[in-house]
């Protein structure tokens, strides 16, 4: 509803996984090559975890989209504490259907088409989702199929992805021999204050924005209450867009963020990271030194962007070019502190807008447009290394 009033060609913080819209920060750019790599190197097991809402369906489907036509595929996406019979569900997960009448006879169905499929040059791969709902007996019984593969021939591989519970279970004594089976592992953490930022305006580029829409200030309020995991971060951002499109602003500041987070507290449904209030002057001034942080440490050059700077204006280096890693630390400009309009106050209280103008001179340069087709800011470590070596 609000797309026209922001310039954009679509939501920009829809909380569906939309591979589309994955960010490559480097935690999700290792993840994403360590599951590439865990394909190729043929691991038999690979587990990838991370909190609620971090970005693992997201990834998951990145790389179905990435898999070539000689890897067969099955999904188990709806698992929960009743589903025991694995062998079954790996089969109708890789479209077979059958009239077996034994746990025997399911099983040597599913090693027929495994075989079938090695037979004609393709591998198969079995992705569990939410894995961390299984039960211990489930797991186990996950951990038997493997025995499919023998000696050089690796018939099946899996990849395992959940929340921490699932490491919980893995560490337990009943699952010592699993445990031992995954070869790679990774854990999603959240993303830091520089990656939010950069996570937001990436989405809104994608989505068509050619200017910074959230300000930093107000960034800082979404880190802060979100806790830097991504879905909230898009529940957060998503309203503000709302609530700006009623105050008919085009920016979305401090003030317009934390008025969503106070009614969102207010109405009891608030899956905030933190439960300080937002009228608290101490929360605003964390806020606040939030963003003061990350201004001192002068502007480090963002990872993604690869493009070369822009030329210096009027023969002189420019701070584009500062930024973008031509000259040392001390030689960054120093960000200047502004107090917005609207700043005056929120529920009485001054607070200052801290803009980092200098660091958005490139979000929106060197990143391609959304076209239908698979475009992250930059490969993954997998890609990059070995489309450069092959």
């Amino acid at each position: 509803m609000y797309e026209s009033f922001f310039g954009l060609k679509e939501k920009p913080f829809s909380l569906l996984p939309d591979p589309d819209f994955l960010f490559m920060s480097s935690k999700h750019s290792l993840a994403l090559s360590i599951l590439e790599y865990s394909l190729a190197g043929q691991a038999g097991f690979c587990a990838i975890t991370g909190d609620i809402g971090s970005g693992k369906t997201t990834l998951i489907r990145t790389l179905l989209r990435r898999i070539g036509r000689d890897v067969t595929l099955g999904l188990i996406s709806n698992t929960h504490s009743g589903l025991t019979d694995i062998t079954a569900w790996a089969l109708a997960a890789f479209g077979r259907g059958t009239n077996a009448q034994s746990d025997a006879e399911i099983y040597q169905e599913l090693m027929h088409f495994l075989i079938g499929e090695y037979g004609a040059g393709r591998r198969c791969v079995l992705i569990v989702d939410e894995a961390q709902n299984l039960t211990v007996e489930a797991l186990e019984e996950l951990r038997l199929l493997s025995n499919i593969n023998s000696d050089k021939d690796l018939l099946l591989q899996i990849i395992l992805v959940g929340q921490p519970e699932l490491l919980v279970k893995l560490k337990s004594p009943e699952l010592a021999q699993f445990a031992q089976r995954i070869s790679i592992s990774y854990h999603l953490t959240p993303l830091s204050y520089v990656d939010t930022r950069r996570y937001i305006r990436h989405r809104l580029h994608v989505a068509g924005a050619d200017r910074p829409i959230f300000s930093d200030a107000a960034i800082g309020a979404v880190q802060y209450f979100s806790g830097g995991v991504p879905r909230v971060v898009n529940a957060i951002c998503d309203m503000s867009m709302v609530y700006g499109l009623a105050d008919n602003k085009t920016e979305i500041d401090l003030d317009v963020v934390l008025r969503v987070i106070a009614d969102r507290q207010a109405s009891g449904v608030s899956p905030f990271a933190r439960e300080g209030k937002a009228d608290d002057p101490a929360v605003i001034a964390e806020i606040t030194g939030l963003v003061r942080e990350a201004m001192e440490l002068r502007a480090v050059p963002d990872e993604e962007e690869s493009g070369d700077a822009a030329p210096p204006m009027n023969g002189e280096e420019s701070d584009e070019a500062r930024l973008n890693g031509y000259a040392v630390a001390e030689g960054y400009p120093r960000p200047e502190m502004q107090r917005t309009d609207a700043g005056q106050n929120y529920a009485g209280q001054n607070y200052d807008d801290l803009k980092i103008d200098a660091l958005s001179l490139n979000d929106y340069r060197n990143t391609p447009r959304r076209n239908g087709t698979d475009q992250g800011q930059r490969p993954s470590w997998f890609r990059r290394t070995f489309t450069r070596t092959s």
